[in-house]
């Protein structure tokens, strides 16, 4: 129904930058939220990045290990989500998904893309 695809990891260095994005075959105005998510081997999926869909005016959210560092936004002509991740860390290694929220008449979905890998070593 909706496709959300990945583009953008790779290796890095720390201290480095890489710039994630999410295409979303649907408009930004039929989603509630659409974020960010990330898990390391042998680890739990966390929420790293949220931000409203295009209907609503509300702020975007960080997890406190990226805040200050990485920063999503989204391009609605496009129907893009975006997440600029500046001063890698090594523990920012991780696959990285894209999620979004979708708000229809008759109910919310939740779609996942297929992940992207992001390593940051030396």
């Amino acid at each position: 129904q909706v496709q959300l695809v990945e583009s953008g990891g790779g290796e890095v260095q720390p201290g480095g930058s890489l710039r994630l994005s999410c295409g979303v075959s649907a408009s930004m105005f039929s989603f509630n939220i659409l974020a960010w998510y990330r898990q390391a081997p042998g680890k739990g999926r966390e929420l790293v990045a949220s931000i409203p869909g295009a209907h609503s005016s509300g702020d975007t959210n960080y997890a406190d290990s990226v805040k200050g560092r990485f920063t999503i936004s989204r391009d609605d002509a496009k129907n893009m989500v975006y997440l600029q991740m500046n001063s890698l860390k090594p523990e920012d290694t991780a696959l990285y998904y894209c999620f979004g929220n979708q708000r229809l008449w008759n109910g919310e979905y939740n779609y996942w893309g297929q992940g992207t890998q992001v390593t940051v070593s030396s």
